[in-house]
C-alpha cells in the first residue's frame, strides 16, 4: 500500500474540505445566517423597548409578560443562529445537556422564590398581628 493508499479514507482525501465544512445542522453558518439572526435579534431588543417606553399596557405586569415572553424567543434565537443548536449537533448531546441545564435552573429559581416567599410571609415581625405584649415590654404581673 502506497503513501498516497494511505491518505484516502473512505474515498475522500484525509484534510481534503468535505461537503458539509463550515455549514452546522442547527442553523446557516453563512453571512445570510448570520445576518438573519442578527436581524431577529435587534427586533426582539427594540420591541420590549418600544413596549416600555410607549407604555402600550395599561398594566405593568402584562408589559413584564409580553417582555419575557419576547426575551425566550431571542434565547431561541440566539442558540439556533449563533449557537448552531439543534436535537442533530454534535449527536443530541448539546441538547441533552441544554434540557438538563433548563431543568437545574427551574429547579433552582423556583425553589429559592419558594423559599423566599415563605421566608417573608413567616418570619417578618413588622407584619405579623400582635399575638402579646409589644417587644421590648414586660408582661405586667397581677
Amino acid at each position: 500500500m502506497s503513501l498516497n493508499d494511505q491518505n484516502v479514507v473512505h474515498g475522500e482525501a484525509i484534510g481534503a474540505p468535505d461537503a458539509h465544512h463550515g455549514v452546522h445542522e442547527g442553523g446557516d453558518s453563512t453571512l445570510k445566517g448570520y445576518a438573519t439572526g442578527f436581524v431577529l435579534a435587534v427586533l426582539l431588543t427594540a420591541i420590549p423597548f418600544w413596549l416600555v417606553m410607549g407604555k402600550m399596557f395599561d398594566k405593568s405586569s402584562t408589559t413584564a409578560l409580553v417582555i419575557l415572553a419576547i426575551a425566550a424567543v431571542q434565547i431561541v434565537v440566539h442558540m439556533v443562529y449563533f449557537l448552531h443548536m439543534n436535537s442533530k449537533a454534535e449527536g443530541g448531546w448539546s441538547m441533552l445537556a441544554l434540557i438538563f441545564t433548563v431543568m437545574l435552573v427551574v429547579i433552582m429559581l423556583s425553589g429559592s422564590i419558594w423559599v423566599m416567599y415563605h421566608l417573608n410571609s413567616n418570619m417578618m415581625p413588622g407584619m405579623m398581628p400582635p399575638s402579646g405584649p409589644p417587644m421590648g415590654e414586660l408582661p405586667k404581673l397581677q
